[in-house]
């Protein structure tokens, strides 16, 4: 059976923003194999040089950019070089992440607030930056977001509060973008298959002196599907957005949660 992602991005060339070990990760080599050549950026070079390497396996150009996405003249420099080297922008794919804090709004410091609210903020000036370009080919833009949209977690105010903000952008960039030709999507995944979920559930593990299936198993059970998707499987559903598959779909924020959540 061919890679359900097989060629619906051929020809078209893709930037990753925030390229972590998992999603980001996930999100390059997945735009790769579906035809996309790739532009990657975060901060660390290493770790850009090592998914390059995968991205180069799959016959696709991988262009790295090690970029402080936080900084307005970095991500300016990153969007021109972007353009420089593959010729066009047809996709952006911002995955910029900053760590949550676990408060209540109501005992949250103003200065933490700010800093959350850094990310939206991030993904403004990453579209104001590609939206040239993006106009030139018509192309999308899908903003990762978090199933904290729809949960009642307690302890996450701020990010909550910075993860709305960020959806009410990527709205308000489809209605103004949109007649220009230019598509702006989101998904909002929840629990992720990786590293970092599987050492949370560990750690939840030795609080209660039970294995790390079973905090497992609990989470998935609260799933229609009753598993936790993988870090390729949210990729996956990002590389359909950026597809002319989705070629009439805009404006909208996909739950990618094997069904933890219904919108």
């Amino acid at each position: 059976m061919s890679d359900p992602v097989t060629g619906v991005l051929t020809g078209k060339a893709v930037l990753v923003a925030g390229v972590g070990p998992g999603l980001g990760h996930a999100l390059a080599v997945r735009s790769a194999l579906a035809g996309a050549d790739v532009v990657l950026a975060s901060r660390s070079a290493g770790r850009l040089e090592a998914v390059a390497t995968e991205v180069r396996a799959t016959g696709r150009r991988a262009v790295v950019v090690p970029t402080d996405l936080t900084d307005p003249a970095a991500v300016r420099c990153l969007v021109d070089t972007s353009v420089d080297e593959l010729g066009r922008l047809d996709a952006v794919l911002h995955n910029a992440y900053l760590p949550p804090s676990r408060e209540n709004l109501l005992d949250s410091g103003l200065d933490r607030v700010r800093e959350e609210l850094t990310s939206p903020l991030m993904a403004l000036e990453m579209v104001r930056r590609a939206a040239p370009a993006l106009v030139a080919s018509k192309g999308s833009v899908v903003v990762v977001n978090s199933m904290i949209l729809r949960n009642r977690l307690p302890l996450f105010g701020a990010y909550r509060m910075t993860k709305a903000s960020l959806l009410a952008l990527a709205r308000g960039l489809s209605i103004e973008l949109g007649p220009q030709g230019v598509r702006v999507n989101s998904i909002a995944p929840g629990y992720i298959m990786g590293e970092a979920v599987e050492a949370s559930f560990a750690k939840a593990a030795r609080a209660r002196g039970v294995t790390p299936d079973v905090i497992h198993d609990e989470v998935a059970a609260e799933t229609d599907l009753r598993r936790l998707p993988r870090p390729e499987e949210i990729a996956d559903a990002a590389v359909f957005l950026a597809s002319d598959l989705a070629r009439a779909i805009t404006g909208q924020c996909l739950d990618v949660t094997s069904g933890a959540t219904h919108h």
